[in-house]
């Protein structure tokens, strides 16, 4: 069973490097296409899975990803941001026009806003190296999405993933136990969610 574990672990890392490689070809023109994607489903999402007074959890970019931070300026949406720490996982905060701080992993956050009950979170942007098409996201080796997600309150809120369509996998990414599923994605050919099985 270790080698098995071992395997999966090292069959990610390879897997990280090579969609990593893939999403840094992404021409900015993709990555405004995808934006423009995410702003017009944004619309179909919210009527179908908000409701008033909730927030929309989204994501600070890093070097590849796709920068959503517009969100927060459509009407005046209440948006939350993740903070993420090694011991405590991941909460997600009010994003208020106050300075961020940076979280362990060196992300900027609204550490000291207080964190978010998930029942007041309606929908999630997450983003990701690679998903496939079961829905199961590749991030960057922490774990903190699948941990937070195992919880039923946050499995429960949709839950999409904004990439580029060249970091779709056709076949299943490596898996373990723990990992989750998401929704779906936004990619630059638009919203695509993954039907529940019955």
């Amino acid at each position: 069973m270790k080698n098995l574990k071992g395997d999966i672990k090292s069959i990610k890392e390879i897997k990280r490097k090579e969609y990593k490689l893939i999403r840094n070809s992404n021409s900015s023109l993709i990555n405004e296409k995808i934006k423009l994607n995410v702003k017009s489903t944004l619309n179909i999402l919210l009527n179908k899975y908000h409701l008033e007074g909730k927030y929309i959890g989204i994501y600070w970019p890093l070097k590849g990803e796709v920068d959503i931070r517009f969100i927060k300026d459509i009407n005046n949406q209440k948006v939350a941001l993740p903070s993420s720490s090694k011991s405590k996982g991941i909460n997600y905060h009010h994003w208020s026009n106050s300075p961020l701080d940076i979280d362990s992993n060196n992300i900027p956050a609204p550490i000291d806003e207080i964190p978010i009950n998930p029942n007041n979170i309606s929908i999630l942007f997450v983003p990701a190296i690679a998903i496939d098409q079961e829905g199961y996201r590749l991030g960057y080796g922490g774990g903190y999405f699948d941990r937070l997600r195992q919880r039923d309150s946050w499995f429960s809120i949709p839950s999409f993933v904004v990439i580029s369509n060249n970091c779709i996998s056709k076949k299943p990414l490596p898996r373990d136990r723990w990992d989750v599923p998401f929704n779906g994605w936004i990619s630059e050919k638009g919203l695509h969610q993954i039907e529940a099985p019955k």
